[in-house]
C-alpha cells in the first residue's frame, strides 16, 4: 500500500466543507468534528486552493455558490485528484431530477438535499469514507501488483538474457570445435558474425530487403552465422585438412558438409519446438555455398530462391576466406578481395548484398584490424593474384 493510502486510512479522515452559507458550514462542523479533521471554504476557487495541502478524503460541496458553481468545482476536484479515491457529496437546496443528473455527470459520488437530517448526513459521510478507504486499498493493491509484475518481468527478461548468453557461449564453442579441425584462423567466427551483421544492418536501413530484416532477423543472424560450417565435423581429416587441390571425388565429399550441418541443426530445431535462431542456422548451414547464378551446391538454387541469411553469410564467409591465410593460399589484401567479390557480383553473390558490402567496406576494415590474428603488415603485389579455386570449399 502506498504511503498516502496508509496515512489516509489509518489517521483521522479529512473532510473539506465547501458552502457559501456560514450556517451550513457551522452545522456540518458540529455534526462531524468529533470523528473527522475538517477544513472549510466558502467558494469553489478557495476549495481548489486548499485541496493540495489539505488532501481531503471527502468533499461536501454546495452546488449554488458565487464564482464557479459546484458542478465545475466537482469536475476540477476530480480532475486534480484523478489518481486518488476522493469522494464528493454534492449538497443542494433544490430537488430536481435534472440537477441530480448534472451532479453525477460532474463526477459526484452522492447527492443530498437541503435541509438535511444530521444523522442521515453522518451516515452518508461514514459510508463514503469507507468507500474511499476501500478504493484506496484497491489502488494500493493494484500498484503493488503492478510493481511486482514489473519486477517479475524484469527478472524474466534478465533470465532470458542469461539463457541467451549461455546459449551463445555453447553455440560459439560448438562452432569452434568444427573450425578447429579446419585449421582456420582464430578470429574467423568472430569476424564472420560481425561482417554478416554489418551487411544485414545496411540492408535493413537502405535496400529492397528492408522489410524482411527486423530486430529478430538481426539477432538470429548474429547468433546463427558462426554455425555455417558446423557440418565439417563430419568430413574426414584427409579431405578437410588436405593442403592441395581437392580431387573431384574429394570435393564432392567436402560439399556434403552443408547437408551434414543442416541435418544436425534441423534435429536441434525439432527438439526445441521451432528452434529460434537455430532454424536460421540450419538454412545458413545448408545454403551458404549456393550461388546467385544457380551453379552452387547442394541444391543449385537461383537468385532469391537462396534464403537471404545464406546470401549474406556467403559473402561474409568468402571475404574472410580471401583475406585470411590458408594452407592452400596466402592472405589477399582487402582491396583485392573487394575486386574479386565485384567480379562475382550477380554470379556468386546477390548484387544487393554486394552493394551493402560496398557501403560497409570501411567497417569491414575496422573489424579486420580489430581481430588479433589479422595481419597488420602491407600486402605484397603477389597478393593481388587470383586465389586458388580450393577456397570454394
Amino acid at each position: 500500500m502506498t504511503s498516502e493510502g496508509l496515512l489516509n486510512v489509518q489517521s483521522r479522515p479529512r473532510i473539506l466543507i465547501v458552502d457559501d452559507d456560514p450556517a451550513i458550514r457551522r452545522l456540518l462542523r458540529a455534526v462531524l468534528q468529533r470523528d473527522y479533521t475538517l477544513e472549510e471554504a466558502s467558494t469553489g476557487d478557495k476549495a481548489l486552493g486548499i485541496l493540495p495541502a489539505f488532501a481531503p478524503d471527502l468533499v461536501l460541496l454546495d452546488i449554488a455558490m458565487p464564482g464557479i458553481d459546484g458542478y465545475e468545482t466537482c469536475r476540477r476536484l476530480k480532475s486534480v485528484a484523478v489518481n486518488t479515491a476522493l469522494q464528493v457529496i454534492m449538497v443542494s437546496a433544490k430537488s430536481s431530477k435534472q440537477e441530480q443528473l448534472q451532479a453525477y455527470e460532474a463526477g459526484a459520488d452522492d447527492y443530498v438535499i437541503k435541509p438535511f437530517d444530521s444523522q442521515d448526513m453522518l451516515a452518508r459521510v461514514q459510508l463514503h469514507i469507507q468507500l474511499r478507504n476501500a478504493k484506496a486499498r484497491v489502488t494500493a493493491i493494484r500498484t503493488e501488483i503492478e510493481s511486482k509484475n514489473s519486477e517479475l518481468k524484469r527478472l524474466a527478461e534478465q533470465r532470458a538474457q542469461d539463457i541467451i548468453a549461455v546459449q551463445d557461449v555453447a553455440v560459439f564453442t560448438l562452432a569452434k570445435v568444427a573450425e578447429s579441425r579446419d585449421q582456420e584462423t582464430a578470429g574467423h567466427l568472430t569476424r564472420i558474425r560481425v561482417y554478416a551483421q554489418t551487411i544485414a544492418e545496411h540492408l535493413a536501413a537502405d535496400s529492397p530487403y528492408a522489410k524482411q530484416i527486423d530486430r529478430r532477423f538481426l539477432d538470429d543472424l548474429y547468433r546463427s552465422s558462426p554455425l555455417h560450417d558446423i557440418g565439417k565435423v563430419g568430413i574426414p581429416d584427409d579431405i578437410l585438412l588436405k593442403p592441395g587441390r581437392l580431387t573431384r571425388e574429394e570435393f564432392a565429399t567436402m560439399q556434403r558438409h552443408t547437408v551434414i550441418g543442416a541435418d544436425i541443426l534441423d534435429q536441434a530445431v525439432e527438439k526445441t519446438n521451432g528452434g529460434g535462431f537455430l532454424a536460421m542456422a540450419a538454412l545458413v548451414a545448408r545454403f551458404h555455398h549456393e550461388r546467385y547464378d544457380g551453379r552452387g551446391y547442394p541444391a543449385a538454387l537461383v537468385g532469391q530462391e537462396i534464403p537471404l541469411p545464406a546470401r549474406v553469410v556467403a559473402l561474409a564467409d568468402a571475404y574472410d576466406a580471401i583475406t585470411s591465410e590458408r594452407p592452400y593460399k596466402p592472405a589477399y589484401s582487402p582491396v583485392r578481395a573487394r575486386e574479386l567479390i565485384h567480379l562475382d557480383c550477380g554470379r556468386h553473390f546477390d548484387p544487393l548484398v554486394v552493394a551493402a558490402f560496398d557501403a560497409s567496406f570501411p567497417a569491414f576494415l575496422t573489424i579486420q584490424y580489430a581481430t588479433d590474428d589479422f595481419p597488420t603488415v602491407q600486402f605484397p603485389a603477389s597478393d593481388y593474384a587470383q586465389p586458388s579455386t580450393a577456397s570454394a570449399s
